[in-house]
């Protein structure tokens, strides 16, 4: 009898201020896969990054994992990869070295134009879609009303500060990062060495997810995607 095949454990972390709830369209194969949803912490007083990414670590109760991060939670991941044993190490719409930030946020870091942003208005969320014109705005508000889960002005200007003041200078070999070539956060531009998934935008998660339940359990197993003739995900 051929012994059962041991599942890969799989963490998952979500984008700045959204919830687990991005990922509740992303299926993988349960016999092979078990998945373990990451949440955001409020920072303490002056929280450096390292210290809260430490304090993530405490929810890791497995070894030789898959570590899996969207956007700002991309970088929470890399960290957190520094002190773990990881099996794979993967990003979604995020960066993998300050480098490929975009020009906006590097001199809102070199200025300190981030410290000037109005963080408290996030509380408001509830009034962005009345507010919204047009269809394209309207489903952009529609997805934050439903995803973003935080809007606490300590955590949210925490989050702001350390994404744009992120210093890496060399990514980890370890990382596969995975791209949208319409992303508006992080533009495809900056990017070196990225799956590219065409039309995919920075909430590609969410609205491209059929694409992600398709490639990501091979992409775990063998950290590359086989190419596929005549075949169209979305």
């Amino acid at each position: 009898m051929r012994q059962e095949q041991k599942r890969r454990h799989v963490y998952l972390m979500p984008g700045m201020a959204t919830d687990s709830a991005i990922f509740e369209y992303i299926k993988l194969p349960e016999d092979i896969f078990e998945i373990h949803l990451l949440q955001w912490k409020i920072p303490e007083n002056n929280e450096s990054l390292q210290n809260y990414v430490k304090r993530m670590l405490r929810h890791v109760h497995h070894q030789d994992i898959v570590l899996i991060g969207v956007s700002f939670g991309g970088i929470i991941v890399q960290e957190m990869a520094k002190y773990l044993e990881v099996n794979r190490l993967i990003i979604i719409s995020s960066v993998k070295c300050s480098s490929e930030l975009p020009s906006r946020m590097k001199f809102a870091s070199r200025t300190g134009l981030f410290r000037i942003i109005p963080t408290s208005l996030a509380s408001y969320k509830d009034y962005f879609e009345k507010f919204a014109f047009g269809d394209f705005l309207k489903k952009r508000a529609k997805l934050y009303k439903q995803y973003i889960s935080i809007t606490d002005k300590k955590y949210l200007d925490w989050a702001i500060k350390n994404m744009v003041n992120w210093t890496c200078e060399r990514p980890d070999e370890k990382v596969i990062h995975i791209h949208g070539d319409k992303d508006e956060v992080f533009p495809i531009k900056n990017m070196d060495n990225a799956i590219v998934v065409p039309g995919g935008t920075h909430i590609m998660i969410i609205n491209r997810f059929k694409w992600f339940n398709e490639y990501l359990p091979e992409l775990i197993l063998t950290g590359k995607i086989q190419e596929r003739k005549n075949e169209k995900v979305n």
